[in-house]
């Protein structure tokens, strides 16, 4: 029987359930690359700031998680730095991997705009693992340092959040809970926070159904965030931020989540790309010219009714899912199938025990979206856990 050599570059929710699917077929001998040695679930990250879930429940190691298959699966820990499509290779700085079949699943990274004077040096991203470990840390020694100043005076703490989108919305809502929560549990005198959330849109969560929209915004009043629509982050001190209509914001520090922008791999190879820098893509997943190369994620953008859709980790499994089957109709010469891709549902984190949510077109909030969401992810996580505890107990009984 002939050995199928497939490459899975990236360990996200595209290019784990890609693997996860392919690995079923005994022939395909499957490599996963990625040059950080655990999977981030990223849908989970607030909670990890608001210390509701630690890094060990977010996170899954993907050397056991590859050996928990049938023999089929190797991860390598390398980063990839470019691909020779014409001679089917995949270069990192270690080796030349052969491969018959690619996909290319990197994910994507928060845009610092060059434009904006201070960004880099002074607001936080938290699309990395590192930099929300990093994040969660100054969080909680901010806090602490309000409290250790408490006597008959102490100063606010002041947070600025960039970006009214998903991430933006997300993450102001749970600081928000956590710190009420924080300072009334602990019965301390200085209980100031100040969380202003900076929009350059009409409203937040652009693009996402206007009765979520307007569950979302009576809840980040609720929790007295105060949102400043219409305007945009122009240049950041260390101690301010100012905005595009001219007013100067006292801050201890910034979160920005203002957009995202392809991966460096995808910035370097040498494809068809959109004008935004993402990978060109047909109704098959396939990226153009190469028709055994794929394309998933947030590597590259998807289409539904002509409107593109949100990259989020339910479309990423769906592009997975689609890819697998479709790389199984190449090997034995079958017809491809297009995709139909769209969101399934959106759930919004906001704050503990609240959310809103519509799924397959129905609406809810408060507690019960929240414990619906709650389910999703720790099915997520059991799923991938299992597999990981098989790995482990085979490295352990070598």
């Amino acid at each position: 029987m002939k050995t199928n050599k497939i490459i899975v570059i990236g360990g996200g929710y595209a290019g784990l359930r890609a693997v996860e699917r392919l690995a079923k077929n005994k022939s395909n001998e499957i490599i996963l690359l990625d040059k950080n040695p655990y999977h981030y679930m990223q849908t989970d990250v607030y909670d990890l700031i608001a210390n509701e879930e630690d890094f060990a429940q977010i996170t899954v190691d993907l050397f056991t998680f590859c050996m928990g298959f049938e023999g089929n699966v190797t991860f390598f820990k390398q980063e990839v730095t470019n691909v020779d499509f014409e001679n089917k290779k995949v270069i990192t700085p270690i080796q030349r991997y052969n491969y018959d079949y690619l996909v290319i699943a990197v994910g994507s990274r928060t845009r610092f705009m060059d434009n904006v004077i201070g960004l880099r040096e002074h607001a936080y991203g938290i699309k990395a693992l590192h930099r929300a470990m990093y994040f969660k840390q100054k969080f909680e020694m901010s806090l602490f340092k309000k409290v250790d100043e408490s006597g008959t005076y102490c100063t606010p703490l002041s947070i600025i959040i960039a970006g009214g989108g998903l991430s933006g919305v997300e993450i102001a809502a749970q600081m928000a809970s956590f710190s009420r929560e924080f300072y009334q549990r602990n019965n301390f005198i200085c209980r100031k926070l100040n969380i202003v959330l900076v929009n350059a849109g009409e409203h937040i969560l652009q693009g996402v159904d206007p009765v979520l929209v307007k569950q979302s915004d009576q809840r980040l009043k609720d929790l007295e965030i105060v949102i400043k629509n219409k305007r945009k982050v122009v240049e950041l001190t260390k101690t301010t931020v100012k905005l595009s209509c001219g007013e100067i914001i006292p801050m201890d520090f910034m979160i920005f989540a203002g957009g995202i922008e392809p991966n460096g791999l995808v910035q370097n190879l040498d494809v068809a790309k959109t004008q935004r820098g993402y990978i060109k893509t047909n109704d098959y997943l396939q990226v153009e010219a190469y028709k055994n190369v794929f394309a998933l994620g947030d590597s590259t953008t998807i289409y539904y009714n002509g409107d593109p859709v949100a990259p989020t980790a339910d479309v990423a499994e769906q592009m997975a899912e689609l890819c697998a089957k479709n790389i199984e109709a190449l090997m034995v010469g079958k017809n491809l199938q297009k995709h139909n891709i769209h969101s399934r549902g959106i759930l919004i984190a906001l704050g503990r025990g609240y959310a809103v949510a519509t799924i397959f077109g129905f609406h809810l909030k408060g507690y019960m979206a929240y414990i619906f969401k709650k389910i999703i992810e720790r099915v997520y996580a059991k799923r991938l856990d299992y597999r990981s505890k098989q790995g482990c107990k085979k490295i352990f009984d070598i």
